[in-house]
């Protein structure tokens, strides 16, 4: 569902991220764990055609990012760290202007909203301005527009930042049904037990390199994925 093969991005002689290979298949739901700064957020960037890159190649359902970006687009979402809303728009208005943007047909949206709005306890705030919705509300309105087209691959910034206990728990299923229908999922997160609990695989990056991926099991070891995560951080420290 996505290969990243050996991707490379610079920022002027800074080297973001150095020659990283990932790839995630069908059903499976991947962690990826970095210090801040190491280089997350510039890879789902790059592999959702938001910033061009030095090296290597992204593919999307084996489409290159960079040669068919329309009809990768499609067939992802992207939920980014900080999402930029539209404040004068009502909730409804703005899942309806995504729906559009996808193609998603009348009935359709209507039965996603609806569905999504339940299970995230935010039916009766779409009617309401985002402009005055709180940081969580506004960060389930992100999650129920990244769902709204049914995307194949799933990419996500931090997203249990903002949540409450009962809208993470509904995320968390969520990304659980999404890879059980054949779906693909890569967030990254410091919420290392959520990580731990609801992942298959993990990848590790530290200063612009992949240090280890793999399956959670695997990489874990005996070990909780926090203690690995710091026994990484600390190497040649």
């Amino acid at each position: 569902m996505l290969q990243i093969r050996s991707f490379t991005k610079k920022y002027g002689e800074k080297c973001a991220v150095d020659n990283l290979s990932l790839s995630i298949a069908p059903g499976e739901i991947c962690a990826f764990i970095g210090h801040n700064g190491a280089g997350k957020t510039t890879t789902l960037k790059a592999c959702v055609g938001l910033i061009d890159f030095d090296g290597g190649d992204i593919l999307i359902n084996g489409m290159s990012i960079k040669e068919r970006p329309l009809e990768c687009k499609l067939i992802l979402s992207y939920l980014p760290d900080n999402p930029d809303l539209y404040d004068f728009l009502t909730g409804e208005k703005f899942l309806n202007f995504i729906a559009d943007v996808y193609g998603v047909g009348t009935e359709e949206r209507r039965a996603r909203i609806a569905d999504l709005a339940e299970r995230f306890s935010l039916t009766k705030d779409l009617s309401q301005p985002i402009g005055s919705y709180s940081h969580g509300m506004k960060q389930k309105l992100a999650i129920i527009s990244a769902w709204l087209h049914s995307p194949r691959l799933i990419l996500m910034d931090e997203p249990f930042v903002g949540l409450d206990p009962k809208a993470s728990f509904t995320l968390k299923e969520m990304m659980r049904e999404h890879c059980a229908g054949g779906g693909a999922i890569l967030f990254s997160t410091h919420v290392l037990d959520v990580a731990e609990k609801i992942c298959d695989k993990v990848a590790i990056i530290k200063n612009g390199k992949l240090v280890i991926t793999g399956p959670m099991d695997e990489v874990r070891g005996n070990e909780s994925l926090e203690e690995v995560f710091l026994e990484l951080e600390g190497d040649g420290e």
